[in-house]
């Protein structure tokens, strides 16, 4: 059970559980829904609030945010006091899959749904022998059709063919609750977890008979190897010696999940599905069992099909629930992502592995994400939406690039402290929410290291992303708002354009070049800030100021030939899988068959591979000796990288990403 739910500040509880920190459910009192807080408070900027281009105002507005909690039964009651205490008599609150009782497939489908569509990098295939252990897969933008094998008690079995469309296929009473039962009953263990753990120490071929056992080696004709498990518990019905209970929940583990795999692999081929997901608490992370299962499913379809896991398969009940409960708010219409600065990540359970690693009983797990102000879809010019990567490096594969840029992040923390601080020298609790700032993202990064696949493929990008997120929980949505000027002439400058015109001017331009041919131009900048990349609202007052002064920009923005338009993102990196919606109809409509990507987040942590179906241009400057070095130049190397798909004619339009 996963139950959602919201913890108030200096909310006590003397139940023998882990709180989250005060700061992690902002505004309880505002929630319309148990499982959503509807009104968490950031920051927008007011640009009619000064003629200064960068003097500009901070306002309060709303954005929807979802706050989940996971945690094991055996803390229900801690639950249902808080649901007492904050949620139960009053008007504005609704309560989901508690109070009312909602159907727990078509929840979970809703919920598996959610996470497809919105989270990248929630799906992944478990490889225990492999550099990285988790590999994640990119998403294809059309998640349908796939296989849901829900693993509780028992075994439930879907085919999911569309939003509303899925029907329950087959299940099994031998599930999560059989290797629960039987484990207690062998090992006088009572806890799901110890159970677990002692498997894992276990050796099964104590137990079981092996093909070898019977024909003293493989069986050739057959293709069966020696170390395959002829019979499960086999030996214990001859052998004459007591079992270690870590050889008997070891042996248990290997026949539920192989009995669970082969079901999985006969309904993902009767009904023509590569796709195949698995979830339920019998999964719940674990290394052990997404092991064995991921090896079932390699031995019964020789590597065909592979078992796909959920990085936040144990929410997808109480995501479900919120859906259904907020059907007339049709979240569904609005793009959804990830909070990492309030979420947990997924975890591995191995202490061995990861000694960072805290315990799970009597402590939260938390996913938080936030709604979109847009709906984000691929942009129409990719060539394999289903195949596109956007980052250049795969940290969580490469270690020694991981250790390089996590080093480089957490050294540059004190330059992002102060700049965060200069940007608020009004409010004097700035400092005290910076230290907060540091003391979390660096938190981040430390797990990071030992746990880097906890919000998906760990990239340069993401690492950005955390650190947007962790600033922006601490109200700091634009440390570069105040930025330092190292030669200042501008009032200088505006005075002289005062006076009388010059007679010629010589420029070296970019946009006004393209237009100058005739090409129409959209400019598609950022939606939020992030590090000192122009937002689409500066950049609409630059425009209109530079118009005021430059023929070639007036005339485009007068005759529809240059448009202005967001990008859906507050990253300085692209991911062209999640663009707004309104950017990729102007690129439709505008017949676009030339792309300009700059800047190094842009262009070459992210997007130097990408491969789209009409002319590129990816421009940058390498400012890192590091990644200079990886992609064989040197510092301060130029990339003019002009791209052309075969058979693809120029028709004179333009992206481009400032």
């Amino acid at each position: 059970m996963a139950p959602p739910s919201h913890v108030a500040s200096n909310h006590t509880m003397d139940k023998s559980i882990t709180l989250p920190p005060d700061e992690i459910f902002r505004n309880l009192e505002n929630a319309k829904r148990f499982a959503i807080d509807i009104v968490a408070k950031v920051r927008s900027f007011d640009h009619t609030a000064s003629d200064k281009l960068y003097e500009i105002s901070v306002q309060e507005e709303v954005t929807a945010r979802l706050h989940f909690i996971k945690f094991e039964n055996a803390y229900i009651e801690t639950c249902l006091d808080f649901i007492k205490d904050h949620l139960v008599n009053t008007e504005t609150k609704v309560i989901k899959a508690t109070v009312d009782k909602e159907d727990e497939m078509s929840c979970l489908i809703k919920g598996c749904n959610f996470v497809l569509k919105n989270i990248p990098h929630e799906a992944f295939v478990y490889a225990k022998h492999a550099d990285s252990e988790f590999r994640f897969q990119t998403t294809d933008p059309d998640i349908f059709p796939y296989l849901l094998v829900n693993i509780g008690s028992g075994v439930s079995i879907a085919k999911v063919e569309s939003e509303d469309k899925f029907e329950r296929i087959g299940g099994s009473s031998i599930g999560g609750g059989t290797f629960w039962g039987l484990g207690a009953l062998l090992t006088k263990t009572k806890r799901f977890d110890e159970l677990l753990q002692l498997a894992s120490k276990g050796q099964h071929s104590s137990v079981d008979m092996l093909v070898k056992d019977i024909y003293g080696g493989s069986y050739g004709y057959l293709g069966l190897t020696g170390d395959l498990i002829a019979s499960s518990f086999g030996k214990s019905a001859t052998a004459d010696k007591e079992f270690s209970k870590e050889d008997m929940a070891k042996s248990l583990l290997h026949m539920i999940s192989n009995d669970i795999g082969q079901l999985a692999c006969l309904y993902a081929r009767l009904h023509n599905l590569s796709r195949v997901y698995f979830g339920g608490f019998f999964i719940r992370g674990h290394p052990l069992t997404m092991h064995t299962i991921t090896y079932s499913i390699n031995f019964f379809t020789k590597g065909e099909v592979q078992a796909l896991f959920l990085r936040h398969e144990g929410y997808l009940g109480a995501i479900g629930a919120f859906l259904k409960g907020a059907e007339e708010d049709n979240p569904n219409q609005y793009s959804w992502g990830e909070n990492y600065a309030g979420s947990s990540g997924l975890m591995s359970v191995s202490p061995d592995m990861y000694p960072m690693q805290r315990a799970r009983s009597g402590t939260f797990d938390m996913l938080e994400m936030d709604r979109l102000d847009r709906q984000l879809v691929n942009l129409p010019l990719l060539q394999e939406p289903s195949s596109y990567i956007p980052d250049t490096v795969d940290l969580t594969e490469d270690a020694p690039a991981r250790e390089y840029w996590l080093f480089c992040f957490e050294d540059a923390l004190d330059g992002v402290v102060k700049r965060a601080v200069a940007s608020q020298p009004d409010m004097p609790e700035a400092a005290v929410r910076a230290e907060k700032f540091r003391q979390k993202y660096r938190h981040k990064l430390q797990t990071l290291r030992y746990q880097p696949f906890a919000y998906g493929s760990l990239t340069v990008r993401s690492l950005l992303d955390t650190r947007e997120h962790c600033l922006n929980e601490f109200n700091f949505p634009d440390p570069y708002s105040k930025r330092p000027w190292l030669v200042d002439s501008y009032d200088q400058w505006l005075e002289r354009l005062k006076g009388p015109p010059h007679k010629c001017a010589l420029l070296f331009v970019d946009n006004s070049g393209l237009l100058s041919r005739g090409t129409e131009v959209v400019l598609a900048s950022n939606s939020g800030p992030a590090l000192n990349d122009v937002t689409n609202g500066e950049l609409q007052i630059l425009t209109e100021r530079i118009a005021a002064m430059d023929p070639v920009i007036q005339s485009g923005l007068r005759d529809d030939r240059l448009t202005l338009v967001q990008n859906g993102s507050s990253s300085p990196c692209l991911d062209l899988s999640r663009l707004d919606k309104a950017l990729a109809m102007v690129v439709r409509e505008r017949k676009t068959d030339l792309v300009i990507i700059e800047g190094m987040g842009r262009a070459i942590h992210t997007n130097y591979f990408a491969t789209l179906s009409c002319e590129s241009l990816k421009l940058a400057v390498i400012k890192n000796s590091w990644l200079a070095d990886r992609l064989g130049g040197k510092l301060f190397s130029v990339v003019f990288k002009y791209e052309v798909p075969a058979g693809k004619p120029s028709q004179e339009a333009a992206v481009l990403t400032p």
